[in-house]
This record gives C-alpha cells, sequence and structure tokens, in this order.
C-alpha cells in the first residue's frame, strides 16, 4: 500500500487540534471556572460561543476566501489559531478568555473546512474516500486521544497548560503544512493520478475552468475563433480590452463567485444540509447525555465510564477508516444508506436494552462501541455524498455549510436530549433514532433520482 502524503498528515493533525480544542474546555471546566470566578454553567459558555461563532462564519469565511489557494489559507488560519490558545495563560479575567475563544474559533471555521476539502480535492480520484477518512480520522482521535491527554495535562499541570498544548499542536501542524503542501505549479509530492498537482484555490480551479476542453482539444464556438468569428483571432482593439478590463474583472468574479455557490443550492445539497443536522441531532442528544443514560442501563459509574468512552473512542477511529473503503468500493450513496442504517439500528438496540435493564457492562460496552463506530462513519459518508454532487469547484464552500450543519446539529441534540432526559433516560435514544432515521429517509429521497 503506498505511503499516505505528508500534507495529508499536516491535514489530519490540523483537524486532531481544531476538534481537541473545541471539546477540551469539558474537561477542565471545574478547574477553570474556580480559577476566573464564574459559576461553572457561565464557564461552560465558552463551548456554546465557540460552536455558534464556527458554525456562523465558516460559510462566510468559504465565500470570502473561496479564490485563495489552500496553500496560503491553511497556514494563516493555523498561525491564528495557535496564537490564541498560546496567549491563554495571559488572560486576565472571563472577558479576556471569551475573547480569545471567540479567535479560535475564527480560524478553526477557516482552516477545518479547509483541509477537508483539500483531502478529496488533492487526492487521486480511487483514493479520495480513503484520503478524506484519513483526516476525518483526526477528529475521532480528538475524541479518543485529545480530549483525554488535554484532561490529564490540566490536572497535572493547570487548566492553562492544556490551551497551550493546543496552541502547540496547532503550531506543529502550521509548520507542516507550511512545509508540506505544494506552491502552484509545484508537483503535489505523494499524490499520484493528479496530473500537475497544481495548488488549487478553495474554489477547485486549476489551471483551467471546469468543463474546459482538455489540453490539445480544439474550443468549440466563438471561443475557437475570438469574438468577431474566424479569421479575426487576438485581433479585438487594444481601446476596449483598456475599456473592459476594470468592470469585465469585477464582472467576472462575480460571476465566478456565484458559479461557485451555485451548487450548494440545489434540491440535492440542500436536502443533505438537513441530513447531517436530524443525524448529528439525534447522535449528540444521545452522547451528551451518556452518563446518565449508562447509570441507569448498567450502573456505569466514573471510572467505568472513561473506560468506556476509550473503547467508544477506538470504535469511532475504525468506523471512520472503513467508511472511506465503503466510499471507494460502493459508492457515496450507498455507502451513506449502510452506515446510517447501521447507526438507527445501533439506537434502536439501546432503547430496547433500556427495558431490560440492569443489563451487564460488557453488553452496554459491545453496543456503545457499535454506535461511536456507526456514528462516525456517517459523517466521511455524507461529506463524500455531497462533494460528489458539487464537483471540486465547490468543494470548500461545501465542506464549511456542512460543518456548520453539524454544529446547529449538535445544538439541536442538547436541546432534543435534555427534553427526552428530563422525562426519561431511556428515552434519549429513543429520540436519538426518530432523529436518523428521518435524516435517512430524507437522504434517500433527495438523492434517489440523481442515482438513476
Amino acid at each position: 500500500m503506498r505511503a499516505l502524503p505528508t500534507w495529508l498528515l499536516a491535514l489530519t493533525l490540523a483537524a486532531f487540534t481544531v476538534q481537541t480544542d473545541d471539546f477540551i474546555v469539558i474537561g477542565v471546566l471545574p478547574a477553570l471556572a474556580s480559577d476566573v470566578g464564574v459559576s461553572e454553567t457561565a464557564a461552560g459558555q465558552l463551548v456554546t460561543v465557540y460552536s455558534l461563532v464556527y458554525a456562523l462564519t465558516a460559510p462566510l469565511w468559504a465565500v470570502l476566501l473561496a479564490r485563495l489557494p489552500t496553500r496560503g489559507v491553511l497556514p494563516v488560519a493555523l498561525a491564528a489559531f495557535t496564537l490564541a490558545n498560546l496567549a491563554v495563560p495571559w488572560a486576565q479575567g472571563f472577558g479576556a478568555l471569551m475573547a480569545l475563544r471567540v479567535v479560535a474559533a475564527l480560524a478553526a471555521a477557516v482552516a477545518l473546512p479547509a483541509a477537508l476539502a483539500a483531502a478529496t480535492t488533492r487526492a487521486p480520484e480511487e483514493h479520495r474516500g480513503r484520503y478524506l477518512a484519513t483526516v476525518m480520522t483526526g477528529l475521532t482521535g480528538a475524541i479518543l486521544l485529545g480530549v483525554p491527554a488535554g484532561t490529564w495535562i490540566g490536572a497535572a499541570l493547570g487548566w492553562r497548560a492544556t490551551f497551550v498544548s493546543c496552541g502547540l499542536l496547532g503550531a506543529l501542524a502550521l509548520v507542516l503544512a507550511a512545509r508540506s503542501l505544494p506552491r502552484p505549479g509545484s508537483g503535489a509530492r505523494g499524490t499520484p493520478g493528479l496530473g500537475s498537482g497544481q495548488d488549487q484555490p478553495l474554489t477547485g480551479r486549476a489551471g483551467s475552468e471546469v468543463g474546459a476542453p482538455p489540453p490539445g482539444e480544439p474550443k468549440a464556438g466563438a471561443e475557437a475563433h475570438g469574438a468577431d468569428g474566424p479569421g479575426r483571432q487576438g485581433r479585438s482593439s487594444p481601446s476596449a480590452q483598456e475599456t473592459g478590463s476594470g468592470s469585465g474583472a469585477a464582472t467576472g468574479d462575480r460571476a465566478e463567485s456565484r458559479a461557485a455557490l451555485r451548487p450548494l443550492l440545489n434540491r440535492v445539497v440542500v436536502g443533505l444540509l438537513v441530513v447531517i443536522v436530524l443525524v448529528v441531532a439525534g447522535n449528540l442528544a444521545f452522547q451528551t447525555y451518556l452518563a446518565p443514560f449508562l447509570a441507569g442501563l448498567a450502573g456505569v459509574g466514573p471510572h467505568q465510564l472513561a473506560a468506556l468512552l476509550v473503547a467508544a473512542g477506538i470504535g469511532g477511529v475504525a468506523g471512520t477508516r472503513y467508511a472511506g473503503r465503503m466510499v471507494d468500493r460502493v459508492g457515496a450513496r450507498s455507502a451513506f444508506g449502510l452506515a446510517c442504517g447501521a447507526f438507527c439500528l445501533t439506537m434502536a438496540a439501546f432503547a430496547l436494552l433500556w427495558l431490560a435493564a440492569p443489563v451487564p457492562v460488557w453488553s452496554a460496552a459491545a453496543l456503545l462501541v457499535c454506535w461511536s463506530a456507526t456514528a462516525w462513519a456517517v459523517p466521511t459518508t455524507v461529506q463524500a455524498l455531497t462533494l460528489a454532487r458539487v464537483g471540486p469547484r465547490a468543494a470548500t464552500q461545501a465542506m464549511a455549510v456542512l460543518s456548520s450543519a453539524v454544529y446547529v446539529g449538535a445544538a439541536l441534540g442538547g436541546v432534543v436530549g435534555g427534553l427526552a432526559v428530563a422525562a426519561s433516560a431511556g428515552l434519549v435514544p429513543a429520540a436519538a433514532t426518530l432523529s436518523a432515521v428521518s435524516g435517512l429517509v430524507l437522504a434517500l429521497l433527495v438523492t434517489r433520482a440523481k442515482a438513476r
């Protein structure tokens, strides 16, 4: 098997670092709240604000930075992210800390969609699922390794050291990205099958517009002969060129922006955004209230829960990797149907298992690993399905709006899970099943016509 290119490892590390930074507050929340003199409820708003800033700004960044190359955008975003975390020890008061979290979220809203999009637009066509799954492994690895490690660092060295560690990881990802991402016009090291390997702007253009004929083939129509017909190619008036250069460039920029965004507005892509909100809402409704549910189901205590979460993290990594292979083998639509269907079955099994509570811990542990594997397989497949619909031209924009949809789903899942657990913890997986099944049915409906 061919070794993964260094630039892909840099993207994976960037995803790992950004995801760890998002969830790391949870592990140091009591110490943080006590140190800055606020309640734990108020300190928890650091997570809420981070998520909201990310969800609201990721699509905006994708539009504003659409014409810039990934090699320029990603290092700048990682630099801002790194500084925001390294500055935490000097933050005086809760307000200053909140401001730094906003800066980190703004940078993450640029870095993560760019990393996910670059993993597919730079990959050989036959390995796009594998490359996307590799970067997604950085996200699951953050849950498996990043958050527990950050919690341990906070307990040993203080909560501020946790953020410094995220900053150092961000600096490492910055150096790797700056050194390994190919420069414009240079070959993409380690990426066979990419042609020239030229660095692509975030819109996915590389040397020629999408839909242009291959090199060596004649152009058709007016483009083949010039604007004035045969025999007048290249003889347009210089004054006409000068007159139209300014307005023509502006008009061309606007037209290009509209062309880049148009794929995101079709029925299939909008439907898939709703799908990801529903599925993530179901998953986060369960994950947010996992502790009380497992306590009622199998009497799981804090120490057992920590071990179960590590096992679940391993399942999530395995599910992400296998999802990428499924995309390459059976296609994005079939892979999504299998992953989301398996997730729905796992949630339904948890709901039924609650009826037999209390149950042995091992039975809950086995089902928990299955839950994590299927839950993490769904994002990989739905991202591949969306990218297959929009094409490389709008890849980063698609990743940005999908990331926003994930955070919207996370917020909705917290509400749904809270309402369910207020009545009974056993209703949490039932609510998650209903939400995920709705997403699965909608996905199959909106993609059915395209699949024919």
